[in-house]
């Protein structure tokens, strides 16, 4: 859609810029009596619950039951069908998947009349039905030779993906009519339709005729569009939904509700009475922490509001009156500083050394992405010098044995090492520090943290410690304490 056309779509709900577009993530979707009266009803609103448009994620571990889990990697019905050996096994996976959502709908639906629990199972239960059927038809049409399931699987995986958030989404709006609101189911999954629009003309034409003045939209963190919304940000979905949706409406602010504060450390490592909120900061930083999967969006979807200049705010749910984590275009601290020290432990070293590199390292790094990219690991950083090429790499231990058997096919003279470690880095709007890298240098040598790798790019606005896996909770409270908390916390943290 071009800029002309989003215009035309924000004009068409004719909000003046007045509105919000809010998500709350899957665990704090988990606790809706608390996102009920913290977010929805927030008594600071004085009543005036409407302007404001709300994406909704499936509820925690919904998602993991229907496609994998999103950590250990434990396979859910998606997993299990796509390796169609034993074919049992995804429909005893999702036996469990309608007993959880059933059960969910019992806990959430208990307080009010019967017949409104069996509206909202009858909503998922015909989905799951139309949903298992799809499964059994895709099966039993590739055990023809002429068929091949990898034609079906992505579109399989969108399928399965909607389930979790058509749940929450149809649950929350049902809820909060029996509340006195008059919330809207807008169903973006495209369960029923017929046609393949583009994602920005799936959302303009699903918020047509929406009055924001009197009606509250519960959106579905799924989208249906033309060529599938998961073949480009996967799990980040819900993330490009939101994103676009503030900027096709043109929403005043963009607002994530997740059940923690966006703060200078993980208050489990650094302890709760050091790690403070971060007040201001902006879009740099954001995309930094994505890298090392601390994710306050997803960097495809944060382009979005960058370039709309709509500004998001990092909520905690808990802490309805905390002004949480203001995110701008152009914010940079009034003195340089660092304002969070984030990490990410289970990352693989892959270290290629060869002597014929010398003088051919461009060959030997398009070789080396290209594995990369073939077996769809995630590239945190990489290192290089005249014979040797090293990358830090976000995958499962599997992933990174069939790069590296790859390589050695590619390059049998060379040396290939894999190594686990961690990776620490100290992140700010502006980290032009004289003397930052010694300081930090020493403050980790001192807790006694060998450092095997650092990185730091012109920009100024990370710096990574490569480190032993083992060391990553001393790294972080080391840096935090010589980064940190030496300072008066009010030069990073600004309240919005």
């Amino acid at each position: 859609m071009t800029d002309a056309n989003a215009s035309v779509a924000a004009s068409s709900l004719d909000n003046d810029k007045k509105h919000t577009v809010e998500k709350i993530g899957g665990t704090s979707m988990s606790q809706f009596d608390a996102v009920r009266q913290n977010i929805f009803m927030n008594p600071a609103l004085k009543g005036d619950y409407y302007q404001r448009i709300f994406v909704v994620s499936a509820y925690a571990g919904i998602t993991n039951m229907l496609l994998e889990h999103k950590k250990t990697g434990q396979p859910g019905i998606y997993a299990l069908f796509s390796d169609a050996e034993e074919q049992q096994s995804w429909r005893d996976a999702f036996k469990a998947l309608r007993d959880r959502m059933l059960e969910i709908n019992a806990d959430l639906f208990a307080p009010h009349p019967p017949s409104e629990k069996e509206e909202a199972d009858s909503f998922i239960l015909d989905r799951l039905n139309d949903a298992e059927s799809v499964l059994e038809d895709v099966s039993s049409l590739c055990q023809h030779g002429h068929f091949a399931l990898s034609d079906y699987l992505l579109t399989v995986r969108e399928m399965l993906a909607s389930l979790g958030e058509m749940h929450s989404a149809s649950n929350t709006a049902q809820l909060l009519r029996l509340h006195g609101l008059n919330a809207r189911l807008v169903d973006l999954s495209g369960w029923a339709s017929t046609k393949h629009l583009s994602l920005d003309d799936h959302i303009t034409k699903a918020f047509e005729g929406i009055d924001l003045s009197n009606e509250l939209p519960i959106a579905t963190g799924y989208s249906h569009c033309d060529g599938g919304l998961m073949a480009i940000f996967d799990r980040g979905y819900s993330e490009m939904t939101f994103s676009r949706i503030a900027v096709l409406t043109g929403a005043r602010e963009a607002v994530i509700h997740k059940e923690f504060h966006l703060s200078s450390a993980d208050p489990g490592i650094v302890g709760e009475d050091k790690a403070v909120p971060i007040g201001r900061t902006n879009y740099d930083v954001a995309d930094q922490l994505a890298n090392l999967g601390m994710e306050a969006i997803h960097p495809r979807a944060a382009k979005g509001l960058r370039q709309s200049n709509i500004h998001l705010r990092v909520k905690n749910t808990f802490e309805p009156e905390h002004n949480g984590t203001l995110i701008t275009r152009d914010y940079v601290s009034e003195s340089a500083c660092v304002e969070i020290i984030a990490g990410r432990k289970g990352v693989y070293a892959i270290e290629l050394f060869d002597q014929d590199m010398v003088g051919d390292l461009s060959h030997y790094e398009k070789q080396f992405l290209g594995q990369i990219t073939r077996y769809k690991a995630q590239v945190i950083n990489k290192d290089l010098n005249a014979n040797t090429i090293t990358h830090y790499l976000s995958a499962n231990l599997k992933t990174v044995k069939r790069i590296q058997a790859s390589l050695a096919d590619l390059f049998p003279g060379a040396e290939i090492n894999v190594r686990k470690v961690c990776i620490v880095s100290a992140i700010g709007s502006d980290l032009k520090i004289p003397g930052m890298l010694a300081r930090t240098a020493k403050a980790l040598a001192d807790a006694g943290v060998d450092i095997q790798g650092v990185h730091q790019c012109m920009r100024q606005v990370d710096m990574q410690f490569v480190l032993d896996e083992d060391d990553f909770e001393t790294a972080i409270k080391a840096m935090h304490e010589q980064l940190v908390e030496v300072y008066n916390h009010g030069r990073a943290i600004k309240l919005a």
